[in-house]
């Protein structure tokens, strides 16, 4: 995750280098930090799949911190922005992933992530760290919010609850936790400049910090720290955003000092019109195989994950394998246990069953949870006065499922008021929607485009009418269709239908931009805002997300 003053070079053209490291390869064994836990003992019955195929989660996951307790794998990944943030991947076998929980319940880190007089885009959870405690059977997860200070959450299962445990003055940048050996509690982080912290022992409080490597001119910039210990030597893992990984490596304890090594540069990745894999983590399998979970810059999708084998040289050092020269498309998938039971699809249909949102969702900003409620449906009231997309409260959001998919809601906005905007979207930093405009007691669907944002996440466009039709009153159904497919601007198309089955399309093309500026990819997102009062809703009592 890039400073913002390295905003606007992070995409120039970084000086080339050689390729990958080499030599002699040699597998290693005794990862503190990624076998977080010991296991139950492994059974005769291992899945072997026959291909991966990447990338392993066509959704955006950026900045992938990875754990394995146990049989269990799990990742974390940023959200800026969205609410609940900091979401927890789970699997049984690397390839096939589900969204288990959030580590941070609520972006309650000032005013302007509820939108109340300020706006937290492009802010809030960074890359951020999620390690495994044995000692105390504690998943921790720490990160800094606005390079102001540090922030640690505890959990005893990754569903939650989560709760804060502390707060740590010193702002870890793009920070990697290692829980060593000896359960000592220690964070690497830092751009350029690399630093190494040590916690107390009940990681509340900083007890020393120290510098421990110099980024060489050469080189650039190096962050997004991941730390762990393997053989008895500390390793602190690099990105250079955004095509390159590097690594430093110590045998004489986790303050260095460290001699680095490049990893990979400017490689070909698995995805046609996608960027370099870079920033990401490294895991252990059970039987002692190795692996790399990096991410692809993939817009105007986002940064979706990649997995890769590692090998190692006979002096330490991890080796991407390649597939004709290049992260591949497709690997032997990793050889684990049985899984459990299957993960819970992310995507298909929610019909917001039970009482509480499934963890697929996010809202944008903070919602105020006096506006909405879950009960075998969702119900949006309207919680904002505005006619700007971008400062409406209760924006609800799915991510996009790549390289193409459908959303599909059955909305039904008999309790709108004359004011009231209701849709689906396609939301970024330039946005456009299928929905409903009420006025004068008449309701009107319409498809809009042209709300737009600045680079500093200023709204510099709130919307252009560019068709609408009468439609009669009770249910309709509103869809989007958003091709992700990375390398030039995707378009994005609305429909509509009154029963459900035939579908009329509305309004142009939208242009879905592939600036990586705004870093977080488009989403699917659900809205009911008022320009006039509140008091009006909608109801949502189907949701879906398919692919052709």
């Amino acid at each position: 995750m890039s400073c913002p003053d390295q905003f606007w070079d992070r995409r120039r053209t970084l000086a080339a280098a050689t390729g990958l490291v080499t030599g002699a390869l040699l597998p290693l064994t005794g990862a503190s930090r990624v076998v977080a836990a010991p296991g139950p003992e492994q059974g005769p019955s291992v899945t072997a799949a026959a291909n991966l195929t990447n990338p392993v989660v066509w959704q955006d996951f950026a900045d992938i911190d990875i754990i394995r307790v146990g049989n269990t794998y799990y990742a974390s990944a940023s959200t800026m922005h969205y609410s609940p943030g900091a979401p927890v991947l789970r699997s049984y076998d690397l390839v096939n992933w589900e969204i288990a929980g959030h580590a941070v319940p609520t972006l309650d880190f000032g005013a302007k992530y509820d939108l109340n007089g300020g706006r937290g885009y492009v802010r809030g959870i960074w890359a951020s760290s999620l390690a495994h405690r044995p000692s105390n059977g504690t998943f921790y997860w720490l990160g800094q919010i606005d390079f102001a200070r540090t922030y640690v959450y505890t959990a005893t299962a990754v569903e939650g609850p989560w709760n804060r445990l502390t707060t740590i003055n010193t702002p870890y940048y793009d920070a990697g936790l290692l829980v060593d050996t000896d359960d000592t509690l220690y964070v690497a982080y830092g751009n350029t400049t690399i630093s190494v912290a040590q916690l107390s022992p009940d990681g509340r409080t900083q007890v020393r910090t120290q510098q421990v490597f110099t980024t060489p001119s050469s080189v650039g910039t190096l962050e997004g720290s991941r730390f762990y210990r393997i053989n008895g030597q500390y390793y602190i893992f690099l990105t250079r955003p955004a095509n390159g990984q590097y690594i430093l490596k110590s045998s004489s304890g986790p303050f260095g000092p460290y001699t680095m090594r490049q990893v990979l540069l400017d490689l070909r990745g698995p995805i046609p019109g996608g960027g370099v894999p870079h920033q990401g983590g490294l895991v252990q399998t059970q039987s002692g195989a190795w692996y790399y979970l990096a991410f692809v810059d993939a817009y105007p999708g986002g940064r979706v994950p990649a997995l890769a084998p590692i090998t190692w040289t006979s002096d330490g050092w991890p080796v991407v394998q390649l597939v004709n020269g290049a992260w591949g498309a497709s690997y032997p998938a990793p050889v684990v246990p049985a899984p459990p039971r299957p993960v819970t699809p992310m995507i298909g249909v929610d019909t917001f069953d039970g009482t509480t949102l499934k963890p697929r969702w996010e809202w944008n900003h903070n919602p105020d949870n006096t506006k909405w409620s879950v009960n075998n449906g969702l119900t949006l009231a309207t919680a904002t006065v505005t006619n700007d997309l971008y400062w409406a409260r209760n924006t609800l959001t799915h991510r996009i499922q790549g390289p193409t998919s459908t959303a599909t809601v059955q909305l039904d906005p008999s309790a709108m008021r004359d004011g009231d905007r209701a849709g689906l979207a396609l939301l970024r930093d330039s946005s456009a929607w299928i929905g409903l405009k009420r006025d004068g007691g008449v309701t009107r669907l319409v498809m809009v485009d042209g709300l737009t944002m600045d680079g500093n996440w200023n709204t510099t466009g709130t919307g252009v009418e560019r068709a609408s039709t009468t439609v009669p009153g009770g249910r309709v159904w509103l869809r989007a269709n958003a091709d992700i497919r990375p390398g030039s601007s995707r378009p994005g198309t609305f429909s509509y239908s009154t029963d459900g089955t035939r579908f009329t399309r509305l309004g142009p093309a939208f242009s879905m931009g592939n600036d990586w500026r705004f870093f977080m990819g488009y989403r699917f997102a659900l809205f009911n805002h008022a320009t006039r009062a509140l008091g009006g809703s909608v109801r949502v009592t189907r949701f879906e997300v398919s692919t052709p």
